[in-house]
């Protein structure tokens, strides 16, 4: 069974993912959170084996900083919100589902994530089109160039990028 973490600040979507969530068997939530410390506080209660974070949070928290925290516990984190980062984040969340969404969207998007945790590599026919999986680097192996070293991006540099995007 995979225990989940659910770090949204807003009571009613936290509970409609909830019950989403535990519609299947394999899966159940563990505890809920609103901002930073009740998550970090929950994660270090409850062991959780996932956590699904919105980026936006209360008390000014924000859904990177509960991603940075939750991995010094290795608890891998899915983002949930309405607007997904300007880039791919593969170092902070295994991917992004953009609301809305469906139970089914729900249930196929944790199937992914508990395949890339458990290192299955199965090819899932049908992933909700609302999903984005972050998957390394995002770096072309085709558009390289001979002796092209790819590197990532500082965590600082990405989210200097993101902040200064979404205030143009």
């Amino acid at each position: 069974m995979l225990k989940i973490l659910i770090v949204e600040d807003d009571a009613q979507l936290a509970t409609t993912l909830k019950y989403l969530v535990e519609d299947n068997p394999r899966y159940r939530v563990v505890a809920r959170a609103d901002d930073l410390d009740s998550a970090v506080a929950a994660a270090e209660a409850y062991n959780p084996d996932l956590a699904l974070v919105d980026l936006q949070l209360a008390r000014g928290s924000t859904g990177f900083s509960v991603a940075v925290r939750l991995g010094d516990y290795d608890i891998p984190c899915l983002f949930v919100t309405g607007k997904a980062p300007a880039f791919p984040m593969p170092d902070l969340a295994l991917g992004c589902l953009l609301k809305p969404f469906t139970a089914e969207d729900v249930h196929r998007t944790l199937a992914m994530a508990e395949d890339v945790m458990r290192g299955r590599e199965t090819l899932r026919p049908k992933l909700p089109p609302n999903l984005l999986i972050y998957d390394g680097m995002g770096i072309d192996e085709d558009d390289s160039q001979p002796g092209f070293i790819p590197s990532r991006r500082s965590l600082k540099t990405r989210l200097e990028h993101w902040i200064a995007g979404t205030q143009a």
